[in-house]
């Protein structure tokens, strides 16, 4: 056993912990609070288990499981970035480079490398495995807001062209869910939870 790479792995599982505490602002489904990006990271690996069958290009399940994973463990050091503020998505990516330099370089250097690299194309948004992810990275947030009765949409003043413009990226990878979360954006607006 090498001691020097178990006490990386453990160090980084330690610092990831941290990921707990990230909050994030969506609203739980049942529940008074808000949402943390360990619980989104959860979430987001079960709607890949579930929804693997509705990705119109073959997906390697594991594979993406493994960037939805890892995807947001750069929130420890750059924070949740609001999908709908323009002002902070244009300096996530610096943030979350920097970030991911740091975190990723917390483990043995075949583990950080292969993290980093499960990372950059999550973030590439080139591979069909990137686009799903992405996708049901998308749709997670879209089912929270829709049974929340648009409770974050509201508070932030979010529109349906808003919505529709960060849903969009679904329908690249998903006819069958972008079917469906343009069928729930119509009931949110006719609802009432999304404004026109």
């Amino acid at each position: 056993m090498d001691a020097d790479r178990l006490t990386q792995q453990l160090a980084f599982l330690v610092e990831i912990d941290k990921l707990k505490g990230i909050i994030r602002r969506t609203h739980l489904i049942g529940v008074e609070r808000f949402e943390n990006t360990a619980e989104h990271s959860w979430h987001l690996a079960m709607g890949v288990l579930v929804l693997s069958e509705y990705a119109d290009e073959a997906v390697d399940v594991m594979h993406v499981l493994q960037m939805v994973l890892v995807h947001d463990i750069v929130e420890i050091d750059a924070g949740d970035t609001y999908a709908y503020d323009p002002a902070a998505v244009a300096l996530q990516a610096e943030h979350e480079q920097r970030a991911a330099e740091r975190l990723f370089g917390l483990l043995p250097a075949d583990q950080a490398a292969h993290f980093r690299a499960l990372w950059d194309e999550f973030e590439a948004y080139t591979s069909a495995d990137a686009r799903f992810a992405r996708a049901i990275d998308r749709l997670m947030p879209l089912l929270h807001n829709f049974y929340t009765e648009g409770r974050a949409w509201q508070e932030h003043g979010i529109r349906r062209a808003q919505v529709m413009a960060l849903q969009g990226r679904i329908g690249e990878i998903s006819g069958p869910l972008w079917d469906y979360a343009q069928g729930l954006i119509d009931e949110a607006v006719r609802r009432g939870y999304l404004a026109e």
